[in-house]
Order: C-alpha cells, then sequence, then structure tokens
C-alpha cells in the first residue's frame, strides 16, 4: 500500500510542478502550426507531444497540421498560430517582406528533402533541368518543398516558373498522387520517399538526407527545420518562449540516444504508411538529420540564403540581416539547464 502511495504523491507533485511552472508563463495554452506532421522533418514535433515534454514545461499545446509550410506560415501571420515548426528559409523570405520572424531552435541540420521522378519518365528527365512542363509534387506550393525544387532548377540552368507544382501533403496523399500517376516528379521527404522507392516507383534525381548528399547539392550546411514565431511575440511571451525551446531542446537530447525502436514505438501508427519494417529504416536512416545543439551555424544561414536568391528576385535585391532570422539565447539557456 506503501509503495502505491508513493507512486500517487508523486504523480500529484508532477502535476502540482506542472501547473506552478504554467502559472508562471505569460500564454501556457498555444497553438502551434505545422506542415506535414508525419514526415520524419517534423519527427522532434511528434515525439515533444508523444513524451510529454510540453506538458513538462508547463505548456498546453493544441497542433494543427496544415500540410504544407506555406500554409503554416500563413497561419503564424495571420495569427490563427502562436508559433510554427517549419522551414528556416521562411524566417528570411519574410524579412524580405517586412516581417520579424525568428527561428528560436533548430531541430535539423540538413534537409533530408529528395526530388524523385516516376519511374516511367526515367529516360526524359535526366536533370531537373528537364522538369520543363512537369507537374512536380510537393508538400505545398510555396513550401521548403518547392524551394527545394526551384534551386535545383535554377541551378542546371532551367526556369523555375516552367514547371507545374502541385500540392499533395507529406502522407499517405503525396505517395497515392504519384502511384495514380497525377504527378511526374516528387519533392517530398520520409517515409513518403522510402515507401515510393521500396515499391519502385521513383528514381531518385536529389538527396539531401545525408550529410554528403546536403554538401554536394548545396556546397554546405544547410538548415533545415525550425521552431519559429513572430519578434513581437517573442518579445512579450519570454517566459512562454523558454518553456517551447526547453521542450524541443529535451527532444532533441533524447533523439540522440533513443534507440530506433524506441523512436517507432512513440509515434502513432498511421506514420508507419502500413510498411512498419519501412517506416523504422527510415527513421534509421534521418537521425543523423537532427540537430545535435540546436544552434543554427552562420555557414548554414548563409547556404540558405545563397540557395533562396537562385530564383527569388525579389530577395536577391533585398538587404538581408541574418542575424535578425534566428535568436539563440533560448538554446543557450535550455542547455545550461538555468
Amino acid at each position: 500500500m506503501t509503495f502505491w502511495k508513493t507512486i500517487a504523491a508523486a504523480a500529484l507533485m508532477a502535476v502540482a510542478g506542472s501547473a506552478a511552472q504554467a502559472a508562471d508563463l505569460e500564454k501556457p495554452k498555444l497553438t502551434l502550426g505545422v506542415g506535414g506532421k508525419p514526415l520524419l522533418y517534423y519527427l522532434p514535433l511528434t515525439i515533444a507531444e508523444r513524451k510529454g515534454f510540453f506538458k513538462e514545461e508547463g505548456l498546453d499545446v493544441e497542433i494543427n497540421d496544415f500540410g504544407g509550410g506555406a500554409k503554416s506560415l500563413q497561419a503564424l501571420v495571420g495569427g490563427s498560430v502562436d508559433v510554427v515548426t517549419g522551414a528556416y528559409e521562411h524566417t528570411i523570405r519574410m524579412q524580405a517582406k517586412g516581417q520579424d520572424i525568428r527561428a528560436v531552435i533548430e531541430l535539423g541540420r540538413f534537409p533530408g528533402i529528395v526530388l524523385a521522378v516516376k519511374k516511367e519518365k526515367e529516360n526524359a528527365i535526366r536533370s531537373p533541368a528537364d522538369l520543363k512542363g512537369a507537374k512536380v509534387g510537393v508538400t505545398a506550393p510555396g513550401s521548403s518543398t518547392n524551394f527545394f525544387v526551384n534551386y535545383l532548377i535554377a541551378k542546371a540552368g532551367g526556369n523555375p516558373k516552367d514547371a507545374a507544382y502541385i500540392g499533395v501533403g507529406g502522407g499517405a496523399g503525396a505517395v497515392a498522387a504519384m502511384k495514380k500517376g497525377e504527378i511526374d516528379a516528387i519533392s517530398n521527404l520520409d517515409p513518403v520517399i522510402s515507401k515510393l522507392e521500396a515499391d519502385g516507383d521513383v528514381v531518385i534525381l536529389a538527396d539531401s538526407r545525408t550529410e554528403q548528399g546536403t554538401k554536394e547539392i548545396f556546397g554546405g550546411s544547410n538548415p533545415a527545420a525550425v521552431v519559429y514565431l513572430k519578434q513581437d511575440f517573442i518579445e512579450k511571451n519570454p517566459k512562454t518562449v523558454q518553456a517551447i525551446v526547453n521542450a524541443f531542446y529535451k527532444t532533441l537530447k533524447w533523439l540522440e540516444t533513443a534507440s530506433t525502436a524506441d523512436i517507432v514505438a512513440t509515434v502513432p501508427e498511421a506514420y508507419y504508411l502500413g510498411d512498419k519494417e519501412l517506416y523504422e529504416r527510415a527513421v534509421a536512416a534521418s537521425r543523423e538529420t537532427y540537430s545535435r545543439t540546436g544552434i543554427i551555424p552562420e555557414s548554414g544561414m548563409k547556404s540558405a540564403l545563397d540557395m533562396l536568391v537562385q530564383f527569388d528576385e525579389e530577395l536577391a535585391k533585398a538587404d538581408i540581416d541574418l542575424s535578425k532570422t534566428f535568436t539563440d539565447t533560448f538554446v543557450k539557456k535550455a542547455a545550461s539547464g538555468s
């Protein structure tokens, strides 16, 4: 009986501690936007949610999955979400549009995005430049998967505007779009790409799932998913932002030591796309993509900007201050444990 009383007391203390933390936060109840939650690109979000790291920090987080990063960005700008897990590039592009949006922690240190073409099209589309007139599936137009194709086409000497971009999301719908012949090529991430590869549906043209692949494409590191917010929200709610960063920092540290089996067991079964073994392989292959420190290196910021100016004329003319796209203050505090 004493044992169960001890357990109950510990549980009550945990609840009380969480409540006390929540009372200390400016905005403990948050709405978070994401563009394709089942993608391994956003795995840290699902881990933070399902391991209870948000609750440990006194946060009550409602997650809205918009299917593509451009849509979650629009939700932040429009005020329907407070915070977004999305691509770092959006902080740069929004600065050029006069919007002060900043990343507070890096989740992915390279993109993990893959450009692949339908198997039957491999002879006609041998290079990104051959995508002229093709229907390219992306998570959502204007998202990081779209930027990836734009960059590759421009780098190959083509015009990104010559291809048609179709939003297919980041889950079973993306797989179905390729299998049904609705698209000629796809820019997406795992587990979508691994599923299409395993089924023999696609041929890979460009792959940023590894550090080497990222260097070959971009010439160096290229940050991927981050947590970003409006600067005025950060200034008004510093304790809340610190709690958000603490939860994601715990997630990154957990991912460093967790086994692949533990990770797979933590996510919803729907993420497996009907093939758990394949999902396990995709998770194992993706592990090096996640940030070790939560801090974006300056070289990574510059690489992201260099990529964007290849195809964004407005951005090429803008005077971008990269120091205003990311603040490392909250990550450093999370790392110090203070």
